[in-house]
C-alpha cells in the first residue's frame, strides 16, 4: 500500500494516519522543588512563592498529576473521598474556616489533613498558617509554599502549567502556518510544495508556525503545534536551500505556537481517490484522538494553493459564526425546486428581468 500521507477516510486513527510516526508519552511526575522552581523562573508565569515549611523534603515529593485540590472537607473530618496524592491549595475559606475553630481544633484538623502523604500545600493570597501548623507540616515532610496571587489565578496558572508538563505530544510531517488567525496545517507527499506553499503565503502577510517537522501537544483536548528548537523560524526550498523566515521577512512572519484547525492534505490530480465538490461531506481526522477538520485538495498545473489555503480559512471562520454556504447553497436550491412544483406559471428563465446595463 504506497502512502500518501493522510488517509481519505474519515475519522481514523493516529497509527494508520502516520505509519512512522509515535505518540510521545506524556511525563509521569515532577518534583516539587523542580515545580516551584519553574513556577518562579518562568518567564510567563513568574509566580512569587516563598517556603514556610518542609522545603528541604520538596525533592523527595513528587505531582502525578495537573488536577487540583482545595482540602475544605478534609478539613471538615470528611477524607473518605479525600484526594491527597493532588496538589493542595489552601485559599481564604479554608484559612477562614481554620480561624474558626479553637487551637485545639483547628491543630487536630489540619493533623488529620497532614497525616496523608500530601505532595505539597500552597497557601494562596498571602495567608498564613501558625507557626504551630507549620511545625507540623515541618515534622510529617510535608513542604508548605505561599504566595500573594489570588486563589482562582494562582489555580488556573498551576493548573495550565501543569496540563502542559503532563501533556502527550507527537512530532508531523508537514507545514504549519496561520492564516487570519487560522490555524492550518499543510500535509502530503514529500516534494508536493508544501513549503513553497507556505512561503507564498508569508510573502501576503501570513505567519510560519513550522516547516517540515510539526511538534503538537493535546492540552485540554486541544491541538498546539510549534516548531522544534532546531527547525525554529527556518524553511527548507528545494533548490534553494535553507532560508531563516524571520530574518527575512521579520518578526510578524512568524508564530512560536498556533492551535492546530484545519489539515490541508495535498496530493497529485492521479493519487486523488475523494474529491468533495459541494462541502456538504465533511472529511475529518484524528489526532492525538481529538477530531480536525481535514480538507483533500488535489494538485493540477495552474491551481492557486496559496489563495485556496486563504479562502479554507475565512471559509472556516464563517462556519465557525455560524454561516455554512455549501448548507445555504442547498437550501437555496430545494427552495427553488419546490417553488417551481408549486408554480406551473413560472418562467423558464435563469433571470427573470435584466436591467439596462449603460456604463
Amino acid at each position: 500500500m504506497r502512502y500518501t500521507g493522510f488517509s481519505t477516510h474519515p475519522t481514523i486513527s493516529l497509527n494508520m494516519l502516520f505509519s512512522d510516526q509515535e505518540v510521545i508519552p506524556s511525563r509521569e511526575k515532577v518534583d516539587v522543588a523542580s515545580l516551584v522552581k519553574s513556577l518562579v523562573e518562568h518567564e510567563q508565569i513568574k509566580v512569587d512563592l516563598k517556603p514556610c515549611a518542609g522545603a528541604s523534603q520538596a525533592n523527595q515529593k513528587f505531582v502525578t498529576e495537573a488536577d487540583l485540590h482545595r482540602p475544605g472537607l478534609a478539613l471538615a473530618g470528611y477524607v473518605e473521598l479525600f484526594t491527597h496524592q493532588r496538589i493542595q491549595i489552601i485559599g481564604n475559606t479554608e484559612i477562614n474556616f481554620l480561624k474558626s475553630l479553637s487551637v485545639e481544633e483547628c491543630e487536630e484538623a489540619f493533623t488529620k489533613l497532614i497525616s496523608f502523604d500530601l505532595p505539597v500545600i500552597f497557601l494562596t493570597d498571602s495567608n498564613e498558617l501558625s507557626e504551630k501548623l507549620l511545625d507540623l507540616a515541618d515534622k510529617n515532610n510535608v513542604p508548605v509554599y505561599k504566595t500573594s496571587v489570588e486563589t482562582t489565578k494562582f489555580m488556573y496558572l498551576l493548573r495550565d502549567f501543569l496540563e502542559d508538563y503532563f501533556a502527550v505530544q507527537t512530532m508531523l510531517h508537514g507545514t504549519m502556518v496561520d492564516v487570519y488567525g487560522i490555524g492550518i496545517l499543510i500535509a502530503g507527499k514529500s516534494g508536493l510544495g508544501k513549503s513553497e506553499v507556505a512561503l507564498d503565503l508569508i510573502e501576503r502577510g501570513h505567519r510560519l508556525v513550522s516547516d517540515d517537522v510539526v511538534m503538537i501537544t493535546k492540552k485540554s483536548n486541544v491541538l498546539l503545534t510549534s516548531a522544534t528548537e532546531m527547525n525554529k523560524h527556518f524553511m527548507e526550498v528545494r533548490g534553494l536551500g535553507v532560508i531563516d523566515v524571520m530574518s527575512m521577512f521579520g518578526i510578524r512572519s512568524i508564530r512560536y505556537q498556533k492551535r492546530l484547525e484545519v489539515v490541508l492534505e495535498l496530493s497529485l490530480w492521479e493519487d486523488a481517490e475523494k474529491i468533495n465538490r459541494t462541502g456538504l461531506d465533511h472529511d475529518t481526522v484524528k489526532i492525538l484522538g481529538t477530531t480536525i477538520p481535514l480538507i483533500h485538495l488535489p494538485i493540477t498545473p495552474g491551481k492557486n494553493i496559496t489563495v485556496i489555503a486563504e479562502v479554507i480559512a475565512m471559509n472556516y471562520l464563517l462556519k465557525h459564526y455560524g454561516y455554512d454556504a455549501a448548507v445555504a447553497f442547498q437550501e437555496k436550491v430545494k427552495h427553488h425546486i419546490s417553488q417551481k412544483k408549486s408554480r406551473s406559471d413560472m418562467p423558464k428563465r435563469a433571470i427573470e428581468y435584466f436591467e439596462g446595463d449603460f456604463e
